[in-house]
């Protein structure tokens, strides 16, 4: 394989933008098909983004010979059909997060990869951002110490109804199709980067509720993270507040850090009461760099990101915590 021409699957909303631009921009990629069911929304996107080929049937993209790799970018009750597909065809993965509906599914994921020797990448995409890959170095030169706390609080207000009438927001509270509410679509890149730091776990728990009873979904959730390290993570996430909150601080024997996941694009650090910030350029394709990490892991000439057990792993993770 001397490139990778990439065929999505499910080329909605998060592929205009974030990510589908990116494989033509990245050396050594070409996105040469899309498919979506809507067939005149296929053939818009193909047109806009001066694709080559669309589909409407998952099956005939997945059999394009000119394909080599796919990017699976649908809701997540579809992630595990797809991604079968694909492996029993040959053809590399990229899938996006949450790696499927729950734990049990995402393990068939990956133990399907392993068996049938196929290359499969969860989207867990912030792990290549300079942002937190300067937080990863800050904490391995123990900038801070040794790490002793995690404390993470995000909050959203409640989705209006004229926001849960658009699809695109109503599928994500419903639990059929997303595996849970707006955790599910969230926390994976919270939870990703805190299990990338800070390794394996000793003890899971966490509680989930249904509060306002607004969706199926339940919306509030909290966990806390004993890790093999010693390291203590707690977390509060509750998707009817009264404010937008986005805070996460590692707490150090001797500083902190802090830092938001979806907001701001700095990192402050905190020694002997003098802050020191460390502010980082918007990504235009926030998934540019980790595609650019999995052409370079297809062709044979990286590490695998992120590999399917480690996004079972969050999948786990997340299992606990709701308490499936």
């Amino acid at each position: 394989m001397n490139s990778i021409n990439w065929g999505i699957i499910g080329c909605g909303d998060v592929t205009e933008l974030k990510s589908g631009p990116a494989f033509n921009k990245v050396p050594g990629s070409a996105l040469v098909a899309v498919m979506r069911r809507n067939a005149d929304k296929a053939a818009d996107y193909a047109m806009r983004h001066n694709v080559p080929r669309w589909y409407h049937d998952a099956n005939d993209l997945i059999n394009d010979p000119e394909v080599n790799a796919i990017y699976i970018a649908t809701p997540p009750d579809s992630h595990e059909q797809y991604t079968l597909a694909a492996i029993n065809a040959g053809k590399p993965v990229y899938v996006e997060k949450p790696m499927a509906l729950n734990y049990a599914a995402a393990q068939r994921m990956a133990n399907a990869a392993a068996e049938k020797n196929v290359k499969l990448v969860v989207a867990h995409y912030r792990r290549e951002w300079p942002l937190f890959k300067k937080i990863k170095e800050l904490i391995n030169e123990k900038l801070i110490g040794e790490t002793r706390l995690v404390h993470l609080q995000f909050c959203r207000p409640a989705l209006t109804k004229e926001e849960l009438a658009v699809e695109k927001n109503a599928w994500r509270v419903n639990p059929a199709i997303s595996g849970g509410g707006l955790f599910h679509d969230l926390a994976p890149h919270q939870l990703d980067i805190i299990y990338w730091l800070f390794g394996n776990t000793k003890k899971i728990s966490g509680t989930s509720t249904n509060q306002n009873k607004l969706y199926v979904a339940d919306d509030a959730v909290t966990a806390d993270i004993l890790f093999e390290n010693s390291v203590v993570f707690n977390g509060e996430w509750d998707f009817t507040s009264a404010e937008n909150k986005d805070n996460c601080e590692i707490t150090g024997s001797s500083g902190k850090l802090s830092f938001g996941f979806f907001t701001g694009n700095g990192i402050e650090l905190v020694i002997n009461n003098e802050t020191t910030r460390f502010d980082f350029e918007p990504l235009q394709h926030v998934q540019q760099p980790m595609i650019a990490k999995v052409v370079q892991y297809f062709l044979g000439n990286a590490e695998n990101p992120c590999t399917a057990d480690e996004g079972a792993e969050i999948m786990r993770w997340m299992d606990v915590m709701t308490g499936k």
